[in-house]
């Protein structure tokens, strides 16, 4: 075993591993994201480093090559597909590390969909573009990427807040197959696994609205209360979710409810603030 450095600088080790990567000729761009870029990393954080290339198969070798040498002894994981193509260990230098292999063309498309097209999604529509807009950039070959972050970093579009209020706020209790109305049903039945299921369903939705009125990128999956500190919220709302997320299955369709009135009465509230009403949403 190596013994870990004290106190590793993750920009320091990103950098390295961007030299590293960034001597293939191939690779497009490669980018620092995650709370090592945010500012809110603590001692349990990873770098996470995105590696822009049109065919990460074709550096299966020099990633083999790269973790071997900066890997502790069996501790790296090499191409696995469970959701981008990615390669993780824990560094000798005392740090996690997870590198994701994106394809430039795709991955450009994918947030245009949301910046320009305004395509919302139930849950995280705008995860992407605050992964670019807070990324801390480490190669462009040929400003491809920083063309990529000034579009992240654009004024928050009208048309795509209304898209994400009108998509997501239905389903939190007003459209049949709401998440409040499945919560009811695994309620009856005592489901605690379907319950859980559409309790972070609901969540994700929720908080998609919020962040979009707000005009803000939603952050992630990750310490969401935290960051929703910094935006308007229902009155109680961390409170509610908290109960939300601790009660057992019959008791939270009730708080679910209350959740969602919040919710629907801020978005009425501040989407005419500019003109309109919910229902025009996306107009």
């Amino acid at each position: 075993m190596h013994a870990a450095t004290e106190n590793p600088d993750p920009l320091a080790v990103a950098a390295a591993l961007a030299d590293a990567y960034g001597a293939d000729p191939s690779v497009r761009a490669i980018a620092l994201g995650g709370s090592a870029a945010t500012g809110m990393a603590d001692a349990r954080s990873d770098i996470d480093l995105y590696v822009y290339v049109d065919d990460p198969d074709a550096l299966l070798a020099l990633r083999r090559e790269i973790a071997a040498a900066r890997a502790e002894p069996g501790a790296a994981e090499i191409d696995n597909r469970f959701f981008e193509p990615d390669d993780e260990w824990a560094d000798r230098a005392g740090i996690a590390v997870d590198v994701m292999f994106r394809s430039p063309d795709a991955f450009a498309e994918s947030l245009a969909d949301v910046l320009v097209r305004h395509r919302p999604a139930l849950g995280y529509t705008t995860c992407l573009a605050f992964n670019v807009a807070t990324a801390i950039p480490l190669r462009d070959r040929d400003g491809w990427y920083a063309d990529l972050q000034r579009l992240a970093q654009a004024p928050y579009p009208e048309g795509l807040r209304r898209a994400i209020v009108r998509h997501n706020t239905p389903m939190l209790r007003g459209a049949r197959a709401s998440y409040h109305a499945q919560l009811a049903l695994a309620a009856a039945r005592d489901d605690a696994v379907s319950a859980n299921h559409r309790t972070a369903a609901f969540l994700a939705s929720a908080f998609d609205v919020l962040f979009a009125l707000a005009r803000r990128l939603h952050p992630g999956e990750k310490r969401l209360l935290a960051h929703a500190e910094s935006i308007a919220t229902p009155p109680g709302f961390a409170r509610a979710v908290a109960a939300l997320v601790a009660a057992p299955p019959r008791g939270k369709p009730a708080i679910a409810a209350e959740i969602a009135e919040g919710i629907e009465a801020q978005a009425a509230a501040r989407l005419d603030e500019r003109g309109g009403d919910p229902s025009a949403a996306g107009a």
